[in-house]
């Protein structure tokens, strides 16, 4: 076990100087454009992939560091820039942790580099986590999506409609949470691996959405999809062993699949919106020292000051929750869902510190003139998506008080 330092080694402050510099160069300039076009912005990740930003081997390394903390950093300063683009660049890694989460080593190795692709001539390749469905979003329990094993070739055959897919539809490798034995709920779920121009699966509806429009969000729709054997996460001894202890003991309501992957991925995930409430902040501390009123900055106005002052305040109390829940993650666990917590306060921060930069910017932090208008369209996603802020108090709760609330 590593000691918890806020201390960034010399190789953590690399690559944090590597990503903003990429952040600031190459994502910010584009940030308008791909939010008013509303499409992936390949030339933008395609640039990603050339420098080893989205790759397994940069995925793989920060998910190795002991300290928990490369990814989170590097996600900070990504989603500065902008937090479409950077949902582009790094929606890959949810499919890729989700693979790590339920494979074996061998599967883990096999499909995980297969996320990514792209640089040094290599065809770029995306991932999608499939999870959600039109009527099973919090509720990951309740999946209609049906696995079924053909004994006689093999195979899982497919049935279902995934909805709010990041990448869903154009990825190359979908990760699929789907029901095997629907009266075990949760107990009776399996995760599998749908690799490329797979029969039957197929983008439906694409969403148009309010914010983070430059990352591609979609249904999937699975009709008659056969899967090899070998495509079942963990294998078919390691399910049939899980199967029949719940079918024993009666269990219906332990942990999800998916739910392991959500909770090692919270504080990166609100490493996000962390990013997103410090470029806003910044955004709105600078226009209030150029802009005028009444003869003097705003910024020398208590009104505002005070503001700019509260925001910076919850900013860095929202990271320092990361980075705690970060380590914990890497170095025993958590005790008191801090995965939780920190997605909880970061997403809040981002939604509470962007409306307050378009406040300081009045009209024109309304107009899609500056960027604290997209920033705040952004930042609202961090209250809903990866668990909403009722389901991060509801685990919180749970865990504080050891009993099942409701």
């Amino acid at each position: 076990m590593t000691d918890f330092s806020l201390s960034l080694s010399e190789d953590q402050q690399t690559i944090q100087k590597w990503v903003h510099d990429f952040a600031e160069e190459v994502v910010r300039p584009a940030a308008h454009e791909w939010d008013e076009r509303e499409e992936y912005p390949y030339p933008i990740v395609e640039q990603a992939a050339e420098i080893g930003l989205y790759s397994f081997d940069f995925f793989a390394n920060a998910m190795a560091d002991e300290t928990g903390l490369t990814l989170p950093i590097a996600l900070e300063e990504l989603f500065w820039g902008d937090a479409g683009i950077g949902l582009s660049i790094f929606g890959s890694g949810l499919a890729a942790a989700g693979i790590a989460a339920a494979g074996t080593p061998e599967q883990t190795m096999e499909w995980a580099p297969q996320c990514f692709g792209g640089g040094g001539g290599d065809k770029l390749r995306l991932a999608a986590f499939c999870v959600s469905e039109p009527d099973a979003g919090s509720d990951v329990s309740s999946l209609r999506t049906r696995a079924v094993y053909d004994q006689a070739t093999d195979e899982w055959v497919l049935n279902g409609t995934k909805a709010w897919i990041t990448n869903g539809g154009i990825a190359d490798v979908h990760v699929v949470v789907a029901t095997v034995e629907p009266a075990l709920k949760s107990r009776g779920q399996a995760t599998f691996v749908i690799g490329p121009d797979t029969p039957g699966l197929s983008q439906g509806q694409k969403y148009k959405k309010h914010g983070i429009r430059a990352s591609h969000t979609a249904e999937v729709v699975l009709d008659d999809v056969r899967v090899p054997g070998a495509c079942l996460l963990g294998g078919k001894d390691k399910l049939d062993l899980k199967l029949a202890r719940a079918r024993e003991a009666g269990v219906t309501g332990a942990k999800q699949p998916a739910m392991a992957t959500f909770e090692a991925t919270r504080p990166s995930v609100g490493a996000m919106a962390v990013g997103i409430a410090r470029a806003a902040w910044e955004e709105a501390r600078d226009y209030a020292k150029e802009r005028k009123a009444f003869g003097k900055p705003i910024i020398q106005n208590q009104a505002i000051a005070f503001m700019l002052a509260d925001m910076i305040t919850e900013i860095d109390a929202s990271r320092l929750l990361v980075w705690r829940a970060a380590w914990m993650a890497r170095n025993g666990g958590y005790t008191n869902a801090e995965g939780s917590q920190s997605k909880l306060k970061a997403g809040r921060t981002a939604v509470w510190v962007t409306e307050r930069a378009m406040q300081i910017l009045a009209g024109y932090g309304y107009t899609r003139e500056y960027p604290v208008e997209r920033m705040h369209r952004d930042a609202k996603i961090y209250d809903i998506f990866e668990g909403t802020e009722q389901i991060q108090q509801l685990v919180i709760a749970r865990s504080l008080s050891g009993m099942r609330i409701e």
